[in-house]
């Protein structure tokens, strides 16, 4: 069964830190770009935001501007996850935190990724 889990989430304060796992079963993430996205409580069913995403062989990275400088992304294909570390956490990143794959490139769209977790929730508090 083909199935991607979220893990890591948590309460933190501002300015803390937290490191998310996107784990894969049933698949090989390895050819996939991993994408993460985040989804504020507040605004459910409002379009997912793309934060970062990572190439098969995480030789290429890219960062949202909301979060560039302090998340970083990476990836273990012998693991078979991608991880996100998060730095200098800011209320306005509380939010529902996804993984998601795509074939071919990363790409903003949503829309355009393939499998999905469950997502993970991170707040951060003032």
């Amino acid at each position: 069964q083909v199935q991607l889990v979220e893990s890591g989430g948590g309460l933190v304060q501002w300015g803390g830190s937290l490191r998310l796992s996107c784990a894969a079963s049933g698949f090989n993430l390895s050819s996939y770009y991993i994408g993460w996205f985040r989804q504020p409580n507040q605004a459910p069913g409002k379009e997912r935001e793309g934060i970062s995403c990572i190439s098969p062989n995480g030789g290429s990275t890219i960062y949202a501007d909301s979060v560039k400088g302090r998340f970083t992304i990476s990836r273990n294909n012998v693991k078979n996850t991608v991880d996100l570390q998060m730095n200098s956490l800011r209320p306005e990143d509380t939010a529902l935190y996804y993984c998601a794959t795509r074939r071919y490139n990363c790409h903003r769209d949503e829309r355009t990724y393939d499998y999905w977790g469950r997502g993970t929730q991170v707040t951060v508090s003032s």
